[in-house]
């Protein structure tokens, strides 16, 4: 940890390697796509303006962002998304999106994995230290977390399978990230572990919600027919 890191309490992180965890994401997702057909890449996602082939495109322009901080090259990549028109961060992944579009769809599944080996190769590589981000300096180890988290979600949004023997462990690794997001993001619900997974508190309430439900609600992904109170859901919520 650097002098300038921000001050968040990440003991929930302590035990888990996020470098193991997004490699396995990335060869999950990589199987996974490499297997489907036409029918298969026309299905919609948990995203919905984007089926498969789209979502594909969005984690490959991804990578781009990604490199930009590696390099600290943020500068050149928001003159080319301005220059395209961009204004936050849907419009952002809207170009990514659109520039990936057209193409063999074998190739692009070869050029994001490429560059996401490259990312996981050299965040590992600068462990301990930091990197430029838009919000500025930030831990490497923490912004990997972030990423294979968000990897992870994506999968979860196309419907990549997981195995009963990786399932425990990938929940166990994400749910403790969703807390610590919430301590970074939303620290007024105090999230903490307890038997049957994290409590939070909302509205001067305490709420418990199961290691899945906690991921959920953190990404935004929450079922129509969850048990989980809107206001809580709303709380937690930190991704789209």
């Amino acid at each position: 940890m650097t002098d300038d890191a921000p001050a968040v309490d990440d003991r929930d992180l302590d035990g888990f390697d996020p470098y193991d965890a997004f490699d396995l994401e990335a060869d999950r997702v990589r199987a996974f796509l490499e297997g489907l057909d036409d029918a298969g890449w026309a299905a919609p996602t948990r995203c919905t303006a984007w089926d498969r082939r789209a979502m594909l495109g969005h984690l490959d322009a991804t990578e781009d962002y990604h490199h930009a901080c590696l390099d600290d090259a943020l500068g050149p990549l928001m003159e080319t998304y301005m220059a395209a028109g961009v204004t936050d961060m849907d419009s952002a992944n809207a170009f990514g999106v659109v520039r990936r579009a057209d193409g063999d769809t074998a190739e692009l599944i070869a050029h994001w994995y490429e560059a996401n080996a490259e990312t996981r190769r050299r965040f590992r590589e600068r462990d301990g230290g930091t990197l430029a981000t838009m919000a500025g300096q930030y831990p490497v180890r923490w912004q990997a977390f972030h990423i294979a988290d968000e990897l992870a979600t994506h999968a979860d949004d196309m419907g990549v399978p997981v195995t009963a023997e990786d399932a425990p462990a990938r929940r166990a690794w994400r749910a403790a990230f969703a807390r610590f997001a919430l301590h970074e993001g939303h620290p007024e619900v105090a999230p903490r572990a307890v038997d049957g997974g994290t409590e939070v508190t909302v509205d001067g309430q305490n709420h418990v919600l199961d290691d899945d439900e906690v991921v959920l609600a953190v990404m935004g992904r929450l079922p129509d027919d969850t048990s989980v109170p809107p206001a809580v859901a709303a709380a937690l919520a930190l991704m789209a």
